[in-house]
C-alpha cells in the first residue's frame, strides 16, 4: 500500500528508489542468478526467468556462501547488479559482499517484508536514515 514504511533492524548503503521484485524464496549470488544475463535461473526460483537487473530485490533469506561476497562485487562491476536487497534475515557472509561492492541491503524487520510489499511496487530504500527503512511510494 502507498505511503507504508518498514522500518529495517540494519543497513547499508546508498539510498535507491526502483520497481521492486518480490518472492517468498531466498537469495543466493551463486545458485540463483545467471550473473551474466542478468535474471534467476534456478529453476526452482519463485523468480525463475525474472530479470533483477536495477529492480528492489526483496526477499525471504540469505543464503549460500563465501562465493556469494565476490560475486556482488563482480556484478556491481560490471552494472549486472539489483538495486537493493531487502530481506527478512541475512547471514554474515552476504553482509560482507554487500560491503565489499558498496551494494544496498537492508535486513531485520518486524514483519515478513515478502508479504508486505507488493511485487511492482515502486520504493525507496534508505538505508542511512537513523532507522534504516524501505517505503513504498
Amino acid at each position: 500500500m502507498s505511503g507504508e514504511t518498514f522500518f529495517a533492524a540494519a543497513g547499508m548503503g546508498a539510498t535507491v528508489r526502483g520497481v521492486a521484485l518480490v518472492a517468498k524464496d531466498g537469495f543466493s549470488a551463486r545458485y540463483d542468478l545467471d550473473r551474466v544475463r542478468g535474471v534467476f535461473s534456478r529453476a526452482d526460483h519463485k523468480l525463475a526467468g525474472e530479470s533483477y537487473v536495477g529492480r528492489v530485490l526483496v526477499l525471504d533469506a540469505a543464503k549460500g556462501g563465501v562465493a556469494s561476497a565476490w560475486m556482488l562485487h563482480e556484478m556491481k562491476a560490471r552494472g549486472v547488479i539489483p538495486a537493493a536487497l531487502v530481506l527478512n534475515a541475512v547471514n554474515p557472509i552476504m553482509v560482507q559482499g554487500a560491503a565489499l561492492a558498496g551494494f544496498t541491503m537492508l535486513s531485520g524487520f518486524a514483519v515478513d517484508i515478502t508479504q508486505a510489499i507488493t511485487n511492482g511496487a515502486m520504493v525507496e530504500v534508505d538505508p542511512t536514515a537513523p532507522r534504516p527503512f524501505i517505503k513504498v511510494l
